[in-house]
């Protein structure tokens, strides 16, 4: 096989498992590991506002993280489409940053 049929093969997977991965993920997952970070006190949930953040707070002196795509989709309304679509732009964007790094490396090797 090569490269670029590995590579396409490798993309169709992903979006596969990107789609069908919404029907099956948990509602309501269980963070083992950040529960388990937050027991030890190694994390917190709430933290200091930095002094440079342009954040809304919600309680004075702390701040809350809005992602772009909240708990991978696009809100309530659009139920699991919008899951879909958050899922594969997700993907799309990992693709993208990985080709990006992959073709910076090679340019920035001499050639023999």
């Amino acid at each position: 096989m090569d490269n670029r049929t590995f590579l396409v093969a490798g993309i169709i997977a992903a979006l596969l498992i990107a789609v069908v991965a919404v029907f099956f993920a948990s509602s309501d997952p269980d963070g083992l590991e950040s529960t388990a970070l937050i027991i030890q006190g190694d994390k917190s949930l709430t933290g200091d506002t930095p002094p440079t953040a342009e954040v809304n707070e919600d309680i004075p002196g702390r701040f809350v993280y809005e992602a772009p795509m909240k708990d991978y989709a696009l809100g309530d309304a659009m139920g699991s489409t919008g899951g879909v679509i958050a899922m594969v732009v997700g993907v799309l964007i990992s693709l993208g940053i990985v080709l990006g790094a992959t073709k910076a490396l090679v340019l920035s090797r001499p050639h023999r």
